[in-house]
């Protein structure tokens, strides 16, 4: 699995993706069940309401990422305790771009 994470633009200055990198290396969290995994992009979604996360998630793919994973600060909100209030319509959004070419995750750990 070779996977690019989006995260919440919002969460940038709190939290570097240290538990997002951990999952991926260990394989748990929403990674649990793959034999391998590798990131190949960490991105932030844009800034709300994740106006260039589509496009960032294209670009993921293009450069190699088989799966989007979108960063548990989206769908659960960690670690400010918000989720995203456009997290379904951003998740939407992506997999209608992706379509067949890269599975989407909504959360990381």
């Amino acid at each position: 699995m070779k996977v690019g994470i989006i995260r919440c633009m919002q969460t940038e200055d709190l939290c570097p993706g240290t538990a997002d990198f951990a999952a991926v290396r260990s394989r748990t969290g929403a990674f649990s069940g793959a034999e391998e995994a590798e990131v190949v992009g960490f991105v932030s979604c844009g800034g709300c309401p994740g106006k260039r996360a589509v496009a960032r998630a294209r670009e993921l793919v293009r450069r190699g990422a088989d799966t989007i994973a979108l960063a548990s600060c989206i769908h659960k909100g960690t670690p400010i305790g918000f989720p995203c209030p456009h997290r379904e319509a951003l998740t939407a959004a992506i997999r209608a771009a992706v379509g067949t070419d890269a599975a989407v995750l909504d959360h990381t750990h």
